[in-house]
């Protein structure tokens, strides 16, 4: 395999240049350890095309789901598809749909989401999907055909440079020259994306990889000796972080959303409330502690409580628990650090550490590993000494929760979004697997729907990506079709993947569908409100089709709702539709903004709360 075929990022998040410049140095060899290697030899392992091998493969991995779409380049593999039942196909309407719903299983599940795409189009409609998952460390597989190795640099017919175009936007990925090599790849394609800080693989398998013949050995287990990363956290570091939190004045726990990648909620649970400090969940971190906790002060951040953001400056100590204090949760980095504090800083991926916040504890390892020691520690502790402290940091939020950031008008004739996810909430009791699109939408779902459980809130962080929530639902009532999936999102967003609703039917996923319907591209109208003296380019979504009639024309339920005293009953309609996918079309209020907000380039601090700063 050729060097620019090989580079594994150690980080997740390296960028193309520096990838590109490093080519070369980061080069590593992934070959797995000669013990690791199945014990089937040669003689003994059926002979088998590479289609036959990849679908063996898949089921050898446990896969249950692939979503994806076929085309020329990957008909063999469809027709060995054809021929199985270990696992289902789900056929999507676009390539981007089937990227979305293995990432939504993925997210909800912590299993490997697998998609499969045919080239040229078929993989470029693929690449948003790839992106999303990989700004959020999902982990995910796709599987992509190609042209005919000799045709590769021909621009043939349907030819596409997937390597080169997917290489900023994955963990690795791999180019298969050799049937020989396909089930190895396989292998490392599925350990690399579940590993370490999780991510994106692809895996470009030209068309004639698929019927060429190879003895089928799989291997058992696999190890990378180039690739290892770090679990067990530094001893000492441990130690020098659990004194810092035990002597602490104004402590506070920011987590986020690698708590919910390392299955680590419990720990993070325990160890929050042994301690009895304020926390907050980053956005990709809500559920990762109990939204209705009282230890929990809320999300922080651009649209974060006033009490959390005021918490979170005013701290003496902060111990970053799977979060990277990216650009929404701290706004202004110079702002941030005009108050002196000390950082503690505990990511599985050292090359978020000290990224933008420089950490005076750094520890690298596996949360859940990392907290368990921590909290054995706490427990030997003994006596504390900042017992007056703490309460009187109690105290001093409290007040900041008085100001009750989060108040709408509750008697509006005209629906309020903020109402609509209150109510889902309610009736379905905080246990709904919750999707959402982004933009004003996501922020009124993830502030007044209150996750209790980790992976039951599904939205895209890092990308923004429109168009994710309804794709994200059928993923997820794949996984749990027991379980209610609802999808908060607007009339904008929902229109980018709404084909998928033929999917829905085909594959009978009932999902139910909140769209709160603002008329604008809210997020977009809300920021050019503020800042752009209201001159709404572009913003307003005029000619928005009948939502109801469409829902009708796929097959679902379809319903308007206009007036606040019909969103409940509505809502409790819907519900009780167990086996129909319901598309429900809240008209909102129009003018409704999200609130707080901290502006672009400012300190967390320097919140808008209600009307404040519109003309």
């Amino acid at each position: 395999m050729s060097k620019e075929n090989t580079v594994l990022k150690q980080s997740s998040h390296q960028s193309a240049a520096s990838l590109a410049e490093n080519a070369t140095a980061s080069t590593v060899a992934l070959n797995p350890s000669p013990s690791q290697e199945s014990t089937i030899s040669q003689e003994d392992a059926p002979i088998l095309i590479g289609a036959e091998i990849l679908v063996r493969a898949l089921h050898e991995e446990g896969v249950e789901y692939v979503w994806g779409y076929p085309g020329g380049s990957v008909l063999y593999i469809y027709d060995e598809i054809h021929k199985q039942d270990k696992f289902e196909h789900i056929l999507v309407r676009h390539e981007q749909g089937a990227v979305h719903a293995a990432d939504g299983f993925a997210r909800a599940t912590g299993k490997v989401g697998v998609a499969l795409v045919t080239s040229g189009p078929g993989v470029t409609n693929a690449v948003t999907g790839v992106a999303t998952a990989y700004m959020d460390s999902i982990p995910l597989v796709l599987i992509a055909g190609n042209v005919p190795s000799h045709m590769i640099g021909e621009d043939a017919f349907q030819e596409c440079d997937t390597v080169g175009i997917t290489r900023p936007i994955v963990k690795h990925n791999f180019l298969v020259k050799d049937v020989k090599d396909l089930a190895l790849t396989i292998k490392k394609a599925f350990h690399i994306a579940r590993t370490g800080r999780p991510g994106p693989v692809v895996i470009d398998i030209p068309k004639d990889i698929s019927f060429h013949k190879a003895p089928y050995i799989y291997p058992k287990e696999i190890e990378l000796r180039s690739y290892n990363p770090v679990l067990r956290g530094h001893s000492g570091q441990i130690r020098k972080a659990v004194g810092m939190l035990l002597e602490a004045q104004r402590p506070y726990i920011y987590s986020g959303g690698g708590v919910i990648s390392a299955n680590a909620a419990p720990e993070l649970k325990e160890f929050a409330e042994l301690l009895g400090y304020p926390i907050t969940n980053t956005l990709m971190g809500l559920g990762g502690f109990p939204g209705t906790n009282k230890q929990f002060v809320g999300m922080l951040g651009m649209h974060g409580t006033y009490e959390a953001n005021m918490a979170m400056q005013h701290s003496d100590v902060v111990i970053a628990i799977g979060a990277r204090f990216d650009d929404r949760v701290i706004g202004n980095p110079e702002h941030y650090l005009g108050v002196p504090r000390k950082i503690i800083h505990i990511d599985i991926d050292p090359s978020v550490i000290s990224k933008r916040v420089r950490a005076d504890v750094p520890i690298v390892g596996n949360l859940k590993d990392v907290l368990i020691e921590m909290t054995a520690q706490i427990k030997a502790s003994g006596p504390r000494k900042n017992t007056s402290s703490v309460e009187a940091w109690w105290k001093q939020i409290n007040e900041w929760r008085k100001v009750d950031c989060l108040k709408f008008d509750r008697n509006s004739e005209i629906v309020k979004p903020q109402y609509v996810v209150e109510k889902v909430w309610e009736l379905t009791q905080g246990k709904a697997f919750v999707c959402s699109d982004v933009g004003q939408h996501q922020m009124w779902a993830a502030q007044f729907y209150k996750f209790d459980e980790p992976r039951k809130w599904i939205n895209s962080g890092g990308l923004g990506t429109m168009g994710v929530g309804l794709p994200y639902a059928m993923g997820i009532k794949k996984a749990f079709p027991n379980e209610e999936v609802v999808t908060i999102t607007g009339e904008g967003s929902v229109q980018m993947c709404i084909q998928e609703l033929s999917t829905c039917l085909q594959y009978d996923t009932p999902i139910k569908i909140v769209s709160l319907n603002n008329r604008y591209l809210g997020m977009v109208r809300q920021w050019q409100e503020l800042t752009y003296s209201k001159r709404y380019s572009h913003s307003y979504m005029d000619s928005l089709p009948d939502f109801v009639k469409l829902a009708e024309a796929y097959g679902h339920v379809g319903m308007r709702i206009e007036k606040t005293s019909d969103v409940e009953p509505a809502l409790r309609e819907a519900f009780k539709l167990k086996h129909r996918t319901v598309f429900m079309d809240f008209q909102t209020d129009p003018t409704e903004n999200v609130w707080p907000m901290v502006e672009a380039g400012k300190g967390i601090t320097d919140m808008l709360l209600g009307g404040e700063g519109v003309e």
